[in-house]
């Protein structure tokens, strides 16, 4: 095992262990050191991590601008590189962060795709509700809607994390933090109909038994299928817009921040570990507003 690989094991340990990152998150970081990594050793042979300065780093961006890379995937390898080298300033194995002079790309911040509340509630009732997996399915996108969970918080969900009597759930986010959220009246209905009606008489296989949302083999859901799901729903609704589970997240935040929620709040049920995240939402919203004076205003 080479100086590099021996750094990037350590650092993946110290992701883990003490960042507590999901293994998704771990993996991309590994994947951009290495991509340093192989070129490093190639350029510069005798340069082990601890031995980098800014102008090894720099031919690296060069090289990512000429194989033009997105500029968000160029924004993130470098993140990547400069928690590498910040890592090894934190166990004393460098003093200063070679990469903390590199300049990483301005983002154009692309909204995201949303659903007006009319398509919501039009997807919502186009689900039919006589079968087992319609019950589901619609206790499951209401409660998306209802919380603005990510897709894996929505598949990971436990009944052990609801607490019916309050009206909220516990969510388990990115970096294993936990937050409350609330869940409102509509889909707290149609989730103790599907819980009741449906999941109650499943067989349920060995280790699900305290997931919420189960196919029919009564193992839990996984994203891939709710993704499956939606794009099949939307069809049958008449909706062309290009949707996913994490639209329901973004519809959710904007119809909050429309209606004039406090961003802090929304911030909170998001669970964005910072506001600068959430604050796209409020360019949707001057969006919506700009839209509606050329649309209304007799002087537009």
């Amino acid at each position: 095992m080479n100086h590099w690989e021996k750094e990037i094991r350590a650092f993946e340990y110290y992701l883990k262990i003490e960042r507590s990152l999901s293994p998704n998150s771990i993996l991309a970081y590994q994947q951009d050191i290495e991509k340093l990594s192989r070129f490093i050793q190639s350029e510069y042979p005798q340069i082990n991590p601890m031995d980098v300065r800014v102008e090894h780093l720099r031919p690296f961006v060069h090289m990512l601008a000429d194989l033009q890379v997105s500029e968000f995937t160029h924004a993130r390898i470098l993140s990547g590189i400069k928690a590498f080298f910040k890592y090894l300033v934190y166990e004393d194995k460098i003093t200063e962060n070679p990469a903390q002079l590199l300049e990483s790309p301005k983002l154009t911040r692309k909204l995201p795709e949303t659903l007006s509340y009319q398509e919501i509630v039009h997807l919502l009732e186009t689900i039919p509700l006589g079968s087992p997996e319609g019950h589901r399915n619609r206790a499951m996108l209401e409660v998306l809607y209802s919380s603005g969970l990510r897709v894996s918080e929505l598949v990971d969900l436990k009944i052990s994390q609801i607490y019916e009597e309050i009206g909220f759930l516990r969510i388990l986010g990115k970096g294993n933090k936990e937050r409350l959220v609330p869940v409102g009246s509509d889909a707290k209905k149609y989730l103790n109909l599907y819980l009741k009606e449906v999941r109650n008489f499943q067989s349920i296989a060995k280790g699900h038994e305290d997931f919420v949302f189960l196919n029919r083999r009564g193992k839990k859901l996984t994203r891939v299928m709710v993704f499956l799901i939606i794009k099949k729903l939307a069809a049958e609704a008449g909706i062309h817009k290009r949707i996913s589970p994490h639209t329901f997240r973004h519809s959710f935040a904007t119809h909050l921040v429309e209606g004039g929620a406090d961003l802090r709040a929304v911030q909170d049920m998001l669970g964005h570990e910072s506001i600068t995240t959430t604050e796209i939402y409020t360019h949707l919203d001057r969006d919506y507003l700009r839209q509606v004076l050329n649309e209304f205003h007799p002087r537009k």
